[in-house]
Formats: structure tokens, sequence, C-alpha cells
């Protein structure tokens, strides 16, 4: 009887893989090791994958008309990473409440484009919008992006007039390392001891930071060594890309971050969210919430019972084809439209 030998389960023909792709596979392996960068930019280019997909979710609900948009408008000298976009109602010339939103991405990854659908929506409810780029890790490391975003205040303060922008009713937005950096905006504005120990001086006065709105954010990232699973791995090779140290941990950049630590009782009106099958609610959202209602600030939460159904995952907000998700927005909306003049 003749008999087969068995090949390496590598060269079955139902499990092909690639000589190559095992060889790079080692090679990426290796120099992960000592640089965050291949792992850094394969998590981008799925992130990337996954919001353009969510971007075309939201398209359909997005207003196609009825708007006037200023489009990559530079705010620095750092190219296309410090541009802007702005959205207004074309009807009337009165300066609006303006809701500036930062996009999220883990710090390495996301544009503007990816919020453009949303922040359009809110814009046709009567409100200036501007979305903003900055530059992600590993190509620049922490406070870069939280300096550049602080500039693009500035200029947008410094353009009030030209863009219908309300200087003393600013809302702060973002969503996932976005709403982090919403967090850290608003603790500078707020919080001098935080301002001395970033070294940034605000752009924004108290009276002129009306609200602060956090989706689905990090505001402890003391928390991220311990997180399990993949998506605990991305967020360590992510804070390695952002804060430029594989130890990061009690770097003054890791202290900074964690805003659960910095937020005071002179924290803006805030709505926050995060959805229940997203594992960062329980241990970030939540805890902000229940410091700052401690604090005695004015805050809104949506969260979800732990077995709501469809469990909401993370960034459910922008996936408008859930119910839930369109009630989020407009409860997002009815809370704009609830600040006090």
């Amino acid at each position: 009887m003749t008999t087969t030998a068995h090949r390496p389960w590598y060269r079955r023909p139902a499990r092909v893989i690639p000589t190559v792709l095992l060889a790079s596979g080692i090679v990426v392996a290796l120099v992960a090791a000592i640089s965050p960068w291949p792992a850094a930019l394969l998590i981008r280019a799925v992130f990337q994958d996954e919001a353009q997909k969510t971007v075309a979710e939201m398209e359909p609900y997005a207003p196609t008309g009825g708007l006037t948009e200023h489009l990559d408008v530079s705010y620095g000298d750092a190219g296309v990473d410090t541009t802007l976009d702005v959205f207004t109602p074309d009807t009337g010339d009165e300066a609006l409440t303006t809701v500036v939103w930062i996009h999220g991405g883990a710090w390495i990854s996301g544009t503007k484009e990816n919020v453009r659908p949303y922040v359009r929506m809110i814009a046709a409810e009567g409100y200036t919008t501007a979305s903003l780029n900055y530059t992600v890790a590993p190509e620049s490391s922490y406070p870069t992006a939280v300096t550049q975003l602080n500039d693009a205040l500035a200029f947008l303060l410094e353009h009030a007039d030209e863009y219908r922008i309300d200087p003393d009713r600013i809302v702060i937005a973002g969503d996932s390392a976005g709403a982090n950096l919403t967090s850290q905006l608003a603790v500078l504005t707020t919080n001098p001891a935080y301002a001395t120990e970033v070294g940034i001086e605000p752009a924004l006065s108290p009276d002129q930071l009306r609200a602060v709105i956090l989706n689905c954010g990090i505001y402890d990232v003391s928390e991220i060594p311990n997180a399990p699973g993949i998506g605990g791995w991305g967020f360590r090779i992510a804070l390695w890309s952002y804060l430029g140290a594989r130890d990061w941990e009690d770097t003054p950049g890791d202290r900074q971050m964690s805003t659960l630590d910095w937020v005071t009782a002179d924290f803006p009106t805030t709505w926050i969210s995060g959805g229940n099958g997203d594992p960062l609610t329980a241990g970030q959202s939540k805890p902000l919430a229940t410091k700052l209602d401690g604090l005695g600030v004015d805050v809104e939460t949506v969260f979800y019972p732990d077995d709501h159904e469809p469990a909401l995952p993370h960034e459910y907000q922008f996936h408008l084809d859930f119910e839930d998700a369109r009630a989020a927005l407009q409860s997002t909306l009815d809370f704009l439209a609830g600040l006090p003049d």
C-alpha cells in the first residue's frame, strides 16, 4: 500500500498561507518588538476600512443641501493635518452656537471626513459646526495633537465673524480618542493647574466653553495595561505610538491623558454616552459621568442596560441604522437646544 506523507498545515490546500506572508509576518513581529509602527499601521488600515463603511452608513441620513460649507481650511502649518471644515445653515447671518467635533481613531488614525455626515446633520439643525484634523501617531507624539486642536479653537475664535461663530457659545465634542482629546481641552480650559501641567495656554475661556459632548471615550488610561483581548493589545500599541514610549505608564502623557483625575466642579455641562456592547462604557464613560455628577457638574447620560438588544458597539452613535443611534442623535440635539442663553 502506498502511503502519502502529511504536509505541514501551512501547505495543505484548505489552509494555504503564502510563504511570503509567513516570512513578512515574522519580520513584522520582530520589528514590532522594538517599534510600534508595524502594528500601528496595521490597526490604522483596519480602522480606515471600518470608517469608510460607517461614513457610507451615515450618508443617507445627512442633508443634501441647505448648508454653506468651508472645506479644508488651514488653521496651522502642518499641511492637511492642520485643516478643518466648517458648516453653517444657508439661512440667516447671525452668529450661532458652534459645535467643534474631534474625530476618533485610537490616536493613530482617522480624519475629519469620518465625521462629516454627522456634523452636517447637526449644522442643519441651526448650528455652526466644525470638524478638525490633527496629526496622528506614530507620525507625531503627544502632546502635538492637543496643541494643534487648541490652535484650531484659537483660529475659529479669530475668524468667528467669517464663519458665523458665537465666540461665547462654543461646544466641543468628540468620539472615542476624540472624546479623550475633547476632555483634555475642556480640563485645559477649566483647570488652571492642568494647563500649567501640560504647558499649554487654553484658547478658550471657561465662559466661552458652554458644554461638552463625549461619545465612547477613554478618560483613564491607567486601565489600559490590564485591558483583555485583542482590543487591549490594540490600545497598548496605540498608546505606545502616541506617547512615544513602549513603557508609557507613569509618563507625563499617561498622567495628563487621564482626565478622570483632573476634572473639577468647573468642568462644563456634559452629555456623555456609550453603548452596552462597548467595553469602554463600564470602565471609562460611566466612571467619568459618576465623578462629574459627584462634583456637581450638570451631566446628561445616555447609557443602556447590559442586556439591551441589540448590543450597541463602540461608537454606536454613528451607526444610524440603529434606532438607538438615531435616538442618541436626537438626545444630543435636545441637549444643545436646552443650553442656557
